[in-house]
This record gives structure tokens, sequence and C-alpha cells, in this order.
């Protein structure tokens, strides 16, 4: 490659700087770098800004070269219009800090003083870097796009790269030393020491032509308000969760920021950075230790901020046809279905989803903020596709963070304290929450996470906010994000025979705060189980949804649609007033006489506003009409239904109070079986049970044999019993003792175990040797026998 000729080049881009011109509609010609040059020389501007595509239109060689090698061009035009700013100097300029009374004091001096042909050491004279005011950045072309930082490599060292990603910790501005200034103690010479580097060894002997004649051997002392000081700022991105190959951790690169590019980003924002790729280079011991081996920066010229939908929103909106699609009279069953269009059923939550990811609108009343995001969690039995839903969610939606439960802390979540290692300082770094703001946070295994990591997120479900008071630092992080939550009932699956309470074990102020709770249960039904086999066989086999009435739309062109239901500002006019406020009476008024359900609060009747308000904008409309709180309240009542209806299963009574003191004692209890009686005293009147009602329900289950109570050390010792005997048990009116076909079914659910069938020959052999026969219990529906009667099998 043939050298350049620096020299030429300066004097191109002196002609482009003085030339370039654009033309607007009326043909008037506008300056855009000469009118720059004159806000820069009369102190109206500091950064000037050169657009490549500009240098580009003027000369696609110099564009290239500026590309490859950033650093230098940069230094070259900083000379460039130190020499060409005086001459677009209009009229005088009052000095605005220190440094400028500080600068025209020493050059009226430095006149005055200076004897004719006299030659001054370099270090004494004043450098560039302390004259100049301003600071060149670069904006790259148009045409080239953003990189992700995997993509970086070596060859790329020196050149001006673009690069996406997310921004996980910014430090606070600090001013950097650019030019120290010293005196000396002898001869009052001052002496100049340009720094480059984050770091640098001050000059202690004086180099001026005094000192050396005389020997006196000055010292130099900084002078502060006489050095330079420039804005500095560190920021690490993270590569965007789409862009991590399979296996791999994200990848993170570290983001230089100095002068007008600082305290342009915040955790958790999506950014574009244009900067130069450069090695960080170490001094001293730390370069020693390191080798061979460098560590890289990028220096920030340009940091846009971005979702990661912008791009597409807008270089590529909804055609006409997408948007008549989209607005046809069925539209909002059309996008709940495509909403992970693989995953069979569950209609209702998908419709939740949906309003979930278009969310409802902010309220401000006098200061008091209302939050307009939703939080949805769903409840259920292992394999019902939870965890599907969750992982499609958080592809779909524009800012999504994924995290578990048992993989996740408080601090994990919510803001961690670190040292910075440039500082020292203690400082914030965001959290999943954090990162997460203004989109979803998608939290798997909610049940398994501890519950004081549980309760950091309780004040982000409700003020969307984190407040942060440790190691010195009191401070307030936006946390404004919907969180959808997928948790199993306490006992793994959920169990109709026990309270809602009991099944969820979650607190009651951490429920009230999800504005849908869903149940989604497995249950045995054969015609849905025969739908959702043909569906998994045939996603297993094709790799795509079962082709239906209506086909889902490309996750691309939802993106876009929910970005545009986004824009929208609903409001609710008055006339629903009445409406709504009667719905809610009603609510309360079930809940109020229901045996068992969800605690009912104000923080429902908010909920069903947001929903609406979410409904109105998915139709692209201003108003909130009365369909849209019709729906809302038909999903929250859909949301209940799936708790209530679980509890009128066939045959099952509602609990009374010993069923309730039985199952806190048997919980105090837990594996040691053994409990004292005191110990259970206290815990039932914790939960407001008297003595009497405790004392009454141990001799009953006494007389059923399910404990046994040693009235001597007070002690009581749960027995070993059979489910399904207990449940005999438990369910007959007074004691019975088992008669015959009591004891064949305990013979042949022990011969069944796990696996739940028998060969009705094995258990015609087992009982004969016990000598009985069997023939009863099939019509309680415990078990079925096949046709030819050869296999038992246990309902």
């Amino acid at each position: 490659m043939a050298r350049r000729d620096y020299d030429k080049d300066k004097e191109t881009l002196k002609t482009f700087l003085m030339e370039f011109c654009t033309q607007d509609i009326s043909g008037n010609k506008h300056f855009k770098y000469s009118n720059q040059l004159t806000k820069i020389a009369h102190r109206e501007q500091v950064a000037m800004w050169i657009q490549l595509d500009d240098v580009y239109e003027f000369n696609e060689e110099i564009a290239e070269a500026i590309r490859a090698n950033t650093r230098r061009y940069s230094n070259l035009l900083s000379d460039l219009v130190f020499e060409i700013l005086p001459t677009f100097k209009q009229r005088d300029v009052i000095a605005k800090d220190a440094l400028d009374v500080y600068i025209e004091h020493r050059l009226m001096m430095e006149n005055r003083m200076r004897q004719p042909n006299e030659n001054r050491d370099a270090r004494n004279k004043f450098p560039p870097e302390l004259m100049r005011r301003y600071e060149i950045y670069f904006q790259e072309m148009n045409a080239i796009k953003s990189l992700p930082i995997r993509e970086i490599k070596a060859k790329d060292i020196g050149t001006l790269v673009t690069v996406r990603g997310i921004v996980t910790r910014c430090t606070e501005v600090k001013p950097m030393i650019s030019v120290a200034t010293y005196t000396c103690d002898q001869c009052g010479a001052e002496t100049y020491q340009p720094i480059n580097s984050l770091s640098f060894m001050p000059t202690i002997m004086c180099p001026s032509e005094d000192c050396k004649v005389n020997k006196s051997g000055g010292r130099l002392y900084l002078q502060t308000r006489g050095s330079k000081f420039a804005k500095f700022q560190e920021v690490k991105i993270q590569e965007h969760s789409d862009q991590v190959p399979v296996g791999h951790i994200p990848r993170t690169l570290t983001v230089f920021c100095r002068g007008e590019v600082t305290r342009q980003a915040l955790p958790g924002d999506h950014v574009t950075i244009t900067g130069i790729f450069l090695p960080l280079i170490k001094q001293g011991y730390n370069q020693l230790r390191g080798g061979l081996l460098s560590e890289t920066y990028l220096e920030a010229h340009k940091i846009e901020l971005m979702n990661q939908i912008d791009n597409d929103r807008a270089n590529n909106p909804l055609t006409p046809e997408e948007l008549a699609t989209l607005t046809q009279d069925d539209f909002y069953s059309k996008l709940a279905v495509s909403l992970a269009p693989e995953i069979y059923g569950h209609l209702d939550i998908k419709k939740a989803l949906l309003l979930l990811l278009v969310g409802g609108v902010d309220k401000r009343p006098d200061g008091m903020k209302i939050r307009g995001n939703i939080n949805i969690c769903l409840m259920g039995d292992p394999g019902v596709a939870k965890s599907q839903l969750l992982g499609y969610i958080s592809r779909l939606a524009p800012r999504s963070q994924y995290t578990t439960g048992r993989g996740s802390s408080g601090v994990g979540l919510t803001a961690s304290i670190m040292k910075d290692p440039m500082t020292g300082e203690m400082m914030l770094e965001g959290g999943a929450l954090v990162l997460a703001d203004q989109g979803v946070c998608c939290i798997d295994e909610f049940d398994k996470m501890a519950d004081e990591d549980r309760t950091a997120i309780h004040e982000v479900m409700e003020q969307q906010t984190i407040s942060i008071a440790k190691a010195g630092i009191m401070t307030t992080l936006n946390a404004r994000v919907s969180i959808l939550a997928a948790a199993n009932p306490a006992y793994g699956r959920y169990n109709p025979k026990r309270t809602i309470e009991q099944n969820i074990q979650l607190p009651a102020a951490l429920l009230s705060r999800f504005d849908l709770l869903w149940l989604m249960q497995d249950k045995a039904d054969r015609d849905n189980d025969l739908k959702l086999a043909k569906h998994i066989t045939y996603v297993h086999q094709h790799s795509k949804q079962p082709p239906t009435e209506t086909e889902a739309l490309d996750m691309s062109v939802m993106r876009k649609y929910i970005t545009m239901c986004k824009l929208k500002d609903p409001a609710i006019p008055e006339a629903l007033t009445d409406f709504i406020v009667e719905a809610y009476v009603e609510l309360r008024r079930e809940a109020r006489n229901s045996r068992d359900c969800t605690f009912t609060s104000a923080r429902n009747l908010l909920g069903i506003l947001r929903l609406s308000t979410a409904l109105a904008r998915l139709r692209l409309s201003n108003i909130v009409e009365k369909e849209d709180v019709s729906e809302a309240i038909r999903l929250m009542e859909m949301s209940k239904d799936s708790l209530k209806h679980t509890m009128e299963a066939k045959g099952y009574r509602p609990p009374n109070v010993h069923d309730k003191i039985f199952a806190l004692i048997s919980e105090l209890a837990g594996e040691k079986k053994t409990v004292l009686v005191s110990d259970a005293l206290e815990k039932c009147a914790s939960k407001g049970y008297n003595p009497d009602q405790v004392d009454a329900c141990i001799e009953e289950y006494e007389e059923l044999n399910v404990w046994q109570n040693d009235s001597c050390i007070k002690v009581i010792r749960v027995m070993e019993m059979s489910k399904d005997s207990l449940k005999h048990t438990m369910e007959a009116k007074g004691y019975r003792p088992p008669n015959v076909h009591d004891k064949i079914f305990a013979l042949i659910s022990e011969l069944a175990g796990e696996k739940k069938t028998v060969l009705v020959s094995d258990a015609l052999e087992k009982c004969a040797s016990k000598g009985y026969t069997l023939e009863k219990y099939e019509e309680f529906n415990f078990w079925q026998v096949n046709h030819t009667r050869t296999k038992l099998t246990f309902i």
C-alpha cells in the first residue's frame, strides 16, 4: 500500500471545510462546516461533527482513508481547525472560564518578556492541546450497518467502527487531565505536559534554560488552575441476547467517552456507538504482567439511543396490505393466536400476554404516578408450556430480560454495588429489571426464588422504581417494566383438595400486584389430549404449527404493529365511569361471598383500567369503548375462574376448621412426624384458632388413628398411612373398621405401586393367597379394567 501524502490530504480537507455546502428547497446555499467553525471561534459551540457522507460526496478516497486511520485524521483535522479558526473570528470573545483568563494573561506576558530570536524549549511553549477549546468527532456513513460486539476483530484496530449493544454500567463523569501545567520553584518558568493516556508520570525537574545554566535544580509543582481537564466517563456495553451463539456467554466492550459524548446513555439503554477501536496501553508493572496481550476499548465519537425495533420501524413501516390484514374484524383473536403458534390452546392467556406487550397508559395525577404496565403471573402444573410462552414473549418484546428464580438474587434483579476498577470508588451496576426498563422482564421458576430476593421486586411492580441506599449511594433508578412470572404450585402440581393459599404460597402483597393470575392445569380429557398429541407430533415432525383457518402473523410484523399501538394514548370517557364502578363493586361482592378466592382490592380496579386502555391501543384508538372494558373484566373473571372451578371437584367438601388445623400441624411436623402440643397450640393461635378447637381436632384425628397423642410428654406422633385410606377415613363421618373390600383394595394398591397398573391375574392370585375375591371398586371409579378384563389401571 502506497504511503499517503498527509499534507495533500490536509489541503483537501481545508477546501472541504471552507467550501462544502448544501442547498435547500429555495436554492440557498448552506455552508454547514463554515457555520460550525464560526460558532466554535465565538465559543458558541464545542463539538464539531464531521459527517463522512459529506466527505464521501466531496472525495471518496479521503473518506475511506479517514475510516481506515481515524485517529491520525482526527489529529490532522484538529491542527487544521486550529490554523484556520482565527479567520472565522468576527468579534472579540469574552472569557468564559478561568482557563481562558489564564491563557490570555500568559500570552500577554510572553509577548512582553520574550527577547527577539529567543529559542524556547518545546515543553515551555503553549501546547496546542491547551489552546484548543473544541473537539472533533466523526459520524459514520448511513450506509454502514452497525456490527455486533462479537464481529469486532483485530483487523479493526485503529479504524472507525459502529457497534450496537445494551449498556450495563456507567461510571460517574469525572475530570480527566489532558494538559498538566507545572511551575518551577526557582526560576518561575512554566512547563506543560500533554497527556494522552489514562496514567502519566509527573515531571519533577525544571527543563528551562535558567535552571540549566544556573544549575539550581528547580522542582516543578502542578498548577491545577493552569491545567486543562476534560470530562471523562467509562461505559460498558454488552451484546444483545439474540446475537449470542448457543452455548456462549455475552461479550462486553469498554467504551471511553470524553467531552461532549459523556452523559449520553444510562444502564439499560440500547445504543449504537460509533468510535475508534484501540488497544489499551498499560505502563509499568501492569504492562509487564500483561505480556504480549493487550486489552481493547472504543473511543466514542457518537452515541445514539435506540430500541431493537427502531431501525425496523424507521426503515420498514407496515405496508397497507399488512395494515389491512391486521385491522380486520377478528384481528384481536388473530394476533393472540399468532403469539407462540406452536403452543396448543391457551387462547385467553395469549390474549392477556398480547395486552402485556402493548401495555396501558401511565398516569401522573398531581405528581403521583399510576403505572400503565401490566403484570401477569402464570401458575400451573409442569409441562403446560409456561416457560415456552415466557421465552417467546422475551424474543418478541422490543426490550426484554429473561431470568429464573433460583438463578437470580435480589441485587441481580435490582442493582448491585461494585468497586470501580479505575477510581476505586463504589458504583452502581443495573440488574435485570433496570436493563429491561420500558420493556418486559420474564422470571421463570418464580416460586423457587428466596423470599428476601422476591421482596426486592415489590417496589418495582407498583412504583416502577428501585430505591437504593447502599455504601453511601442514595438514588432512585427507573424500572418501568412489565413483570411476566411463571411458577409451579407449592407441591409441584396443583392439588384441588388444598386451598388456593396452600397451593400458591406466595404473599398476598405480591399476588395483589399481579393484574392477572392464571392457573394452567394439566387435566385428563380424552378429546383435548387427542388434539394436543396431534398438535405436538405435527410440530415435532414439521417444525411449524399445524395448518389452521387463520394463518399466524410473522414476528416482525407483530413487533411493528405493537410499536404502532404504543404510540396511542387512549383516554376513558366519563360515560363509562358508572359501568366500571358497578363492575368493580360486583367483583368485591362476589369476593366477599365466595368461600375461597384470590384477594380483590382497588388494584383490581386499576388492573381493569390498564387492560381497557391496552385494548383500545390494540384497536389504534384514542378512546376506550364499553367493549374494551367488558373484555378486560372478562379476562379478569376468566383468570379467577381458573382458580375457582378447581374447588368444585366431584365429591369435594369445603375444608372445615379441623381440616385447616390438621393441615397446620402436619406442616409443622414435617418429615420428623413429631410435634410438641405447645408448638401446635402456638402455631394455630397465630392463625386465629383457640385452644379448644385445637384440642377437639387432636382428639378427632386421634380417634381416626391419624396420629397418636402422648399425654405424658405432650407430643403428637403422625402415623404413616396410605393416601387413599387417609382419604376414605377423613371423608367418613365417623371411624369404621376396614371391611373385606378395603383390605383387598390395600393389597392391590400395594401390588400396583408407582406403575398404577396391575394384571388382573396377578391381583386375583395375590388376593386368593389372602383368601379374598375382588369385584367392587370398579363401580367407585377408583380403577378401570380393560374390556378383556386382563389389566387393571388406577385412575
